[in-house]
């Protein structure tokens, strides 16, 4: 039986509901999924115990790259368990299309999400003493946006993995030099221009740029904007490639 191309919204919530369902069952990812953002801005915290200053800058940067690390590692192996396992493929037999599959695992994984944004905003804001001008609003906007980025992402690459340990090999190709370029540990204006050029083409630049925004302005800016529009909009386009790129099986 053919799949359906259009996306259909009944579709979309019954895979969404589907999906947050087995994570139900799975307390091992929802504690990677939950807990680790928390308890490793508590270690930076006391890490950075003499140097609260020190805490606020990077803080606030790893509060959105965090999210999108721990999203990424999760999103992937789970749609990759999809396909070894046969659910994908005899999902995709009946009048489910990839669109649907893959719109139903953004909303789930994004409800998660939007759990984890505010776990780790709260803790950081309320309980660790990060220190924003901003608005602690537009500081768990960006968040929430790094995490669904981490979401596309892991649902992209998942199209190309084996296994759950090929798809964990892809993190040091699609996460780490994005790490190490995104001005986090240097100044982007610093690097040497190819590398500035690069991170200009990389999404987690724009993640830490827009939680650097609300460290430092009170209101909202017109970089902020961009970045969050920059951040949302690849997070969409990656979501748009993991529906093209989907399979019923794995290689």
């Amino acid at each position: 039986m053919t799949t359906t191309s259009a996306l259909s919204v009944p579709r979309t919530t019954a895979t969404a509901a589907r999906v947050l369902r087995q994570l139900r069952h799975d307390p091992r990812s929802v504690a990677l999924m939950l807990l680790v953002p928390v308890l490793m801005l508590t270690l930076l915290r006391f890490v950075f115990d003499a140097a609260p200053r020190t805490f606020d800058s990077v803080g606030a940067g790893l509060l959105g790259i965090f999210p999108l690390i721990t999203m990424f590692l999760v999103t992937s192996i789970a749609t990759l368990r999809e396909r070894t396992s046969g659910t994908l493929e005899r999902l995709l037999a009946m009048p489910l299309g990839k669109g649907d599959l893959i719109a139903g695992y953004a909303l789930a994984f994004g409800a998660v999400a939007v759990l984890q944004s505010l776990l780790a905003t709260g803790l950081a804001l309320g309980v660790l003493g990060l220190d924003v001008v901003g608005s602690p609003w537009l500081l768990l906007l960006v968040a929430l946006l790094d995490a669904l980025l981490g979401t596309a992402l892991g649902l992209f690459v998942s199209a190309f993995a084996a296994s759950e340990f090929q798809a964990v090999q892809f993190m040091p190709a699609v996460i780490f030099p994005q790490l190490l370029l995104c001005g986090l540990f240097a100044a982007r204006t610093t690097m040497h221009p190819v590398l500035e050029g690069l991170s200009d083409a990389l999404p987690m630049s724009y993640a830490v740029d827009g939680m650097t925004q609300v460290l430092t302005h009170t209101d909202m800016t017109a970089d902020f904007v961009r970045d969050t529009a920059v951040v949302a909009g690849c997070a969409l386009l990656v979501l748009a490639l993991g529906a093209a790129t989907l399979r019923r099986r794995t290689p």
